[in-house]
């Protein structure tokens, strides 16, 4: 495969397809036989799975981008050191190993393109419900159904333009982890949070982006291969992603181990800010 214009988004996901079918393959069958699990430095599971899939992506975008670096979760936890770039990938294999090897179907692979610090790309795609979520070239964001068994090209893909949804202050929906601790049960109840739904990897930023929810709010531990795909979907799609001092979530922070700080997903603009007085109604 010869490198291609990685600008252009809609010839990056043409690239991408074959390999991130083969990855959704690969997870698959390992979904379904079952694997053994091991537990990474900081305590987290690791499968085969993770590590295959991994393998297989970083060859496709060393093929496709060769002179852009991919910060990749297996390779970060093996050891492997990254320094400041001004672009790169980062790769999530397989996000949502505690449900995978749970017999769960939430999870996903996860591929953004980072650029001086901002989510300009992102490719979400969801073996078990064969979803597939992208920023194009348009600017906008889209899903379509890419079925793990035909190899369809770009333009055969049915896609659908996607945008996040106007937020009902009485009817908020809240895309929350099973992990998400108290303090975001407490921000959740500030805002009078209507249903608060426990989703599983970056599918949270998928069906905000997609109109199905207003909030996912995370005060535990992330990575930002955790979550600039998923950032750049959801922007592209109407959205925002913030620290909890509203300020936009960036990216490249290598001196932290690419570590995410608390963060906010929201369907619109930001409805609270850590500055906000704790008895105050959510801005409007």
């Amino acid at each position: 495969m010869s490198p291609i214009d990685i600008n252009d988004h809609d010839v990056l996901i043409a690239a991408l397809l074959p390999a991130v079918r083969a990855a959704g393959r690969l997870e698959m069958a390992h979904f379904y036989k079952g694997v053994e699990v091991e537990k990474k430095a900081d305590k987290s599971p690791v499968t085969v799975a993770d590590r295959e899939a991994e393998r297989l992506l970083l060859k496709a975008l060393g093929e496709i981008a060769p002179d852009v670096p991919v910060v990749a979760e297996e390779e970060i936890s093996a050891g492997r050191v990254c320094e400041y770039a001004y672009r790169f990938f980062l790769l999530d294999a397989l996000d949502g190993t505690r449900l995978f090897v749970r017999g769960k179907p939430e999870f996903s692979i996860n591929i953004g393109l980072v650029e001086d610090g901002c989510a300009r790309f992102g490719l979400i795609y969801l073996p078990p419900s064969e979803r597939l979520f992208v920023t194009r070239s348009d600017g906008g964001a889209y899903e379509a159904r890419l079925p793990l068994a035909a190899s369809e090209t770009l333009s055969a893909i049915a896609f659908k333009r996607i945008a996040t949804r106007a937020p009902d202050p009485n009817a908020l929906v809240a895309f929350n982890s099973q992990s998400t601790g108290s303090a975001s049960a407490g921000l959740l109840a500030k805002l009078n949070v209507a249903t608060a739904r426990p989703v599983g990897s970056a599918m949270k930023f998928c069906l905000i982006a997609a109109g199905e929810g207003d909030i996912y709010a995370r005060f535990g531990e992330t990575y930002e291969w955790d979550t600039a795909a998923g950032q750049a979907i959801l922007e592209a799609a109407g959205g925002s992603v913030t620290t909890l001092a509203g300020e936009p979530l960036t990216y490249g922070h290598y001196q932290r181990g690419f570590r995410n700080p608390h963060f906010v997903a929201w369907g619109r603009r930001p409805l609270w800010r850590e500055a906000d007085d704790a008895t105050a109604e959510p801005r409007a």
